[in-house]
């Protein structure tokens, strides 16, 4: 074989060669185009199907009442309960799940802010308006949500034909000696309990509190869910509580004492018991 020879077909071996390491190129190329283009369909297609995942951490818009209650809470609350209500370690709990109903009773009733650390938070004269515990309340029940209190005038309403039906007034009476009187005190005048705390008087108290306090159980009061005491039987309780307050001469467990409580009640009855008891043995050894 001539040298001329032996070249030609090396001459055709090389220009074949890259061509095949240029489509091979091409191949890969392509296919890293395919795969990027398929993702990001994929990944369109997800976002439009699904578009709240990209947004899951964006807070949703507050309505005016909310917003309202939002600047007073920043003002007023945040030092104790922290930002985004989630609580202040030895200051003040968590309010997410609380409801509105919790707010209002607190707020309206003068026990929130409070003035210091104590046993027991006491009813004062309310630092904000009614309109302003509202918007409070409003603001942490589009937070964390929580129980809330029925349409004010639609309450008033069922109360009022509670306390008119004197079969329903007296099923308000035995739901209140069942449930509450123990600490309330028969006469709703309230008594003590441990540690400093007690069982506030009722004589003082609205509708809207004594149904947010059932709702709510606020401090050491149970909370009496609607399994336990429907609206209608929590109607009928504060009808009779009402009924009570509006005669001050009404002692429905017998002598009142001032209303005082279960613990001056009980006491007076052992102290006469005991006297009574001391009577008879010598008027019994008399006789014998």
């Amino acid at each position: 074989m001539t040298s001329e020879q032996s070249k030609r077909p090396l001459a055709r071996l090389v220009p074949g060669g890259a061509r095949a390491a240029r489509s091979k190129l091409r191949r890969r190329l392509s296919a890293a185009v395919r795969l990027v283009a398929a993702l990001t369909l994929v990944g369109g297609l997800y976002s439009a199907y699904a578009p709240g995942v990209g947004r899951a951490e964006e807070q949703p818009a507050l309505s005016e009442s909310a917003a309202r209650g939002k600047a007073i809470y920043e003002q007023s609350c945040i030092t104790c309960h922290g930002r985004n209500a989630q609580g202040v370690q030895d200051r003040g709990p968590s309010l997410i799940g609380v409801g509105s109903a919790a707010v209002e009773f607190q707020v309206n009733t003068g026990r929130m802010p409070l003035a210091r650390q104590e046993a027991q938070a006491e009813r004062k004269q309310p630092q904000f308006t009614e309109q302003e515990a509202a918007d409070l309340g409003a603001y942490i029940q589009e937070l964390g949500g929580g129980p809330q209190l029925p349409d004010a005038r639609s309450l008033d309403e069922d109360v009022k034909k509670a306390t008119a039906d004197s079969k329903t007034l007296a099923h308000g009476g035995e739901l209140y000696r069942v449930n509450c009187s123990s600490c309330h005190a028969f006469s709703t005048g309230g008594g003590a309990l441990s540690s400093g705390k007690f069982a506030p008087t009722l004589q003082h108290s609205t509708n809207r509190d004594i149904y947010a306090a059932m709702l709510t159980g606020p401090q050491n009061m149970p909370v009496f869910g609607n399994n336990q005491l429907s609206p209608d039987d929590k109607a009928a309780i504060i009808a009779y509580i009402q009924d009570v307050n509006k005669n001050e001469a009404a002692t429905p467990g017998g002598w009142g004492i001032g209303r005082y409580g279960p613990v001056t009640e009980g006491l007076v009855i052992f102290l006469v018991g005991i006297a009574a008891l001391v009577f008879a043995t010598l008027w019994i050894a008399g006789k014998s």
